[in-house]
């Protein structure tokens, strides 16, 4: 009877510390470090796909957006254009589309399985179509990848835009020294200015003629 109960009780002991075990490499595996690993090696995979997207643009390369674009694609411009795959490729050969450069970085990446949700900003420079002047947008953009056998694919894509640079722009016109063309009646500045706009009156008033006096009528003789 003692010889079944200290085998079983070996045996409950060899249970708990292989259990403990595993526990321990379990939570060694999910460790702050690890994680921040495996996000780096996530962003390093999508900001490679962005920068193909990038250059697909710039140099007008339309087999190179064909392989990041799914045929499903539905593209939310900065000011609301909603575009499809084959619309995104016609846009490359349009003259008034003249992108110089562009740069999106990929600031997360999280991946749910076949599914990858991008977010990043982005800067574009492009011609105005009027001369050499250029305009520079920034802003913010959310990709959402599909793993296709062994490719990632775009699905769906917003931008949104936060600030827009144009050197086309006006200067801004100094403040004018002149006087107002009108009088403020409500307006008082005080009596300095009351002194001087009565000084102004009198002084563009002309002269009072001077009148002869008349001369005396003569009695009849």
């Amino acid at each position: 009877m003692k010889l079944i109960f200290t085998r079983s009780s070996l045996s409950f002991c060899a249970l708990c510390i292989f259990a403990g075990s595993l526990f321990a490499q379990s939570a060694a595996t999910v460790t702050p470090a690890t994680a921040t690993t495996s996000q780096t090696a996530e962003i390093k995979t999508m900001q490679k796909l962005e920068d193909q997207w990038s250059d697909a643009v710039v140099k007008r390369d339309q087999y190179g957006l064909e392989l990041l674009l799914s045929p499903l694609y539905v593209g939310i411009s900065a000011n609301g254009e909603v575009t499809t795959r084959n619309q995104q490729i016609a846009l490359l050969f349009q003259k008034t589309n003249d992108p110089m450069t562009m740069e999106q970085r990929v600031i997360s990446a999280r991946m749910l399985g076949d599914v990858s949700v991008v977010n990043g900003t982005y800067i574009l420079r492009h011609k105005t179509g009027t001369g050499n002047d250029t305009i520079e947008e920034r802003g913010i953009y959310t990709h959402v990848f599909q793993r296709v056998r062994s490719n990632w694919l775009c699905i769906n894509s917003q931008r949104t835009l936060v600030a827009e640079d144009s050197s086309a722009k006006a200067k801004v016109s100094k403040k004018s020294s002149a006087e107002l063309p009108f009088h403020l009646p409500f307006l008082y500045k005080g009596a300095d200015s009351t002194a001087q706009q009565q000084q102004q009156q009198q002084t563009q008033q002309p002269p009072a003629q001077q009148v002869a006096p008349a001369a005396p009528a003569q009695q009849p003789q």
